[in-house]
């Protein structure tokens, strides 16, 4: 059975490695910063106590005053999850790196959330709409989408 892991013990091991990388913290969440995200899930997969070898689920929502992406982590080998947030402010040109080099799992994920979002992930392989067809324009999840 996989159980939710201290999110405050696994911010501070990432505010030690990544001062200023993390923005709030929840008993299962961690907020970072959009420009940290590759550095910090690098660090999330690659320590052995933490071990996230796995993204299990990868969304995203637009709350209107930010998009946020969710990183769903699990560790197979600890038994463990957390949540892994970033927020972007910028509504007009969002990008956020891709962390399809990671977790291959993100690639579809990522382009869905392009598609619908219109979140761009920097560095993705193959950036391009997989829901709507390639002439739609806009993204129907946006709020301010008409």
């Amino acid at each position: 059975m996989i159980v939710e892991i201290d999110a405050s013990n696994v911010a501070s091991q990432i505010e030690q490695r990544f001062p200023s990388a993390v923005e709030d913290v929840t008993s299962n969440t961690i907020v970072i910063k959009g420009n940290m995200l590759l550095s910090v899930a690098q660090f999330l997969k690659d320590t052995p106590s933490l071990d996230f070898s796995f993204l299990n689920t990868l969304v995203g929502t637009d709350y209107l005053d930010y998009i946020e992406v969710v990183y769903f982590l699990e560790s197979i080998t600890h038994q463990h999850k957390i949540y892994l947030k970033v927020r972007i402010f910028d509504r007009e040109h969002p990008i956020i790196p891709s962390v399809v080099s990671l977790w291959k799992s993100a690639d579809y994920q990522e382009r869905e959330i392009f598609d619908l979002l219109g979140v761009t992930f920097k560095d993705h392989p193959n950036m391009k709409r997989i829901v709507m067809w390639q002439g739609f324009e806009g993204h129907p999840l946006r709020r301010d989408f008409l």
